[in-house]
């Protein structure tokens, strides 16, 4: 049962307060904060944080600020995520489009920023729809290495592979597995495991009424069981030496430091570690973890991190290329004409779609891989036709033909709706925004016939 809780909150603190929050949801937060709880609910009633964060992949600070029509001022939570204004509208900037930022409240990079992905390494992504946090973790891989990104929703998993697609990540794998299978099968294999674990979301409450809806004390222990399962697969994933870390979007008690003492009892290959950050605040059992509060900057986070130091082998075969030399070989011409560098990897067709994949793959049968790497082109009849995945995996300085706008230009957003414009190329032609690709289309006789997306277009 809910309360408005105006009247209570004006009977205690001198401040006005208007979301109709659940009663037992905020007897535990005036427990667990204490003479902080004013502050919390001071916080609670200013406009939620909003923030982009920089894709390092697609370009430097300089292009995006010059790209966006709003300021941007840093945050402490990564050196790639900044503070947009409450009324900031991304969605349809052409700096979107080109995947230069990502749309992500700030404090959410805080778990990748404990994770510390180095290029060269293997990492997994354990629950990673919608992609905030992946596409975070293959900024800082920069190229080297792989990146696995799993999620077990069939339709989130379809927007985490579009999301790592138009932010240029190209040493990615995505899969749709659950996590005790797919953890099981590649046992001791990653470097570090992130689990971003499904929470009862109270961190969200100031953005999604519809959280709030289904806050319960009953929820809130349902989803501290299955965290503790799923951090008993993430714990087969990772090698010897190897990093775990844990966060939620939630205040909660038994969903934070209960799920992770209750880890740490039932798997003493691993211990607790300091995170490399100092955001937020310390957790309320004395342990290294970080809390983040409205009041801290941010709209709600926890994360651990735990180092594996108990014994881990891996088991799991490499990749074996299966696809006749001379489609691959096809496919590598096709992208001799498009671009001016040699493909990265090994290039693979599947089903009628030629990849280029990352180096290092393991043996994928039975993982319910949605994608390896990169999409190359797809059969049409008897030729390939180019992909926009690989477009948008490229810089403009690879690209034998491109054409660059600036972001408020009306041949820009003419592309970006789908429609014909002015070229004087001929061929296939990447389209750019401040020097970042957004896109393709074949250019014959001044035009260029459009290759844009039709699902990712703009409207009107």
């Amino acid at each position: 049962m809910g309360c408005v809780l105006a009247f209570f909150v004006r009977a205690r603190y001198p401040v006005a307060f208007k979301m109709d929050l659940p009663q037992e949801f905020c007897k535990a937060m005036e427990e667990l904060l204490g003479r902080q709880w004013g502050d919390f609910l001071q916080g609670f009633q200013a406009p939620a944080f909003k923030g982009v964060r920089l894709n390092t992949l697609k370009c430097e600070e300089k292009t995006l600020r010059e790209s966006l029509p709003f300021p941007l001022a840093p945050s402490p939570f990564s050196p790639l995520s900044f503070y947009a204004g409450a009324d900031a509208k991304v969605g349809a900037l052409p700096a979107h489009h080109a995947g230069m930022f990502y749309s992500q409240e700030p404090s959410a990079s805080s778990a990748v920023t404990a994770l510390q992905p180095l290029p060269g390494e293997r990492v997994l992504d354990l629950c990673a729809a919608p992609g905030g946090k992946s596409t975070q973790i293959g900024a800082l891989l920069g190229g080297q290495g792989l990146l696995w990104s799993n999620e077990v929703v069939r339709g989130r998993a379809e927007a985490l592979l579009s999301n790592l697609e138009r932010m240029g990540v190209s040493n990615a794998v995505v899969s749709n597995c659950p996590p005790q299978q797919l953890c099981g099968a590649l046992a001791g294999w990653f470097d570090r495991v992130l689990v971003d674990a499904p929470c009862s979301g109270e961190g969200m409450f100031r953005r999604d009424p519809q959280a709030i809806a289904e806050w319960s004390p009953q929820h809130v222990q349902a989803c501290a069981q299955r965290q503790r399962l799923i951090l008993d697969s993430a714990a087969e994933a990772v090698k010897e030496g190897g990093v775990l870390v844990y966060s939620t979007c939630t205040f909660s008690l038994a969903e934070n430091e209960g799920t992770c003492a209750a880890f740490l009892e039932a798997h003493p290959e691993f211990v607790p570690e300091a995170i490399p950050a100092a955001f937020g605040r310390p957790a309320f059992d004395g342990g290294p973890a970080r809390r983040i509060f409205p009041m801290d900057g941010g709209e709600g986070h926890f994360v651990a991190r735990f180092r594996r130091v108990g014994a881990n082998p891996q088991k799991r075969a490499p990749f074996a290329p299966a696809a006749p030399d001379r489609q691959r070989q096809e496919a590598g011409a096709l992208y001799g004409e498009l671009f001016t560098d040699s493909p990265e990897g090994l290039i693979g067709v599947f089903g009628g779609k030629a990849l280029l994949l990352p180096t290092g793959l393991p043996d994928l049968s039975g993982l319910h891989v949605l994608r390896a790497g990169v999409e190359l082109a797809q059969a049409k009849g008897s030729r390939l036709e180019p992909a926009h995945g690989v477009f948008m995996s490229r810089p403009k300085g690879s690209c034998r033909r491109a054409l660059d706008f600036p972001s408020d230009s009306p041949q820009l957003l003419a592309f970006l709706r789908g429609e014909e414009i002015d070229c004087p190329e001929k061929g296939y032609t990447a389209v750019c925004v401040n020097g970042v690709v957004t896109g393709f289309g074949k250019a014959s006789g001044g035009r260029l016939k459009n290759r844009y997306p039709k699902g990712l277009r703009l409207r009107g």
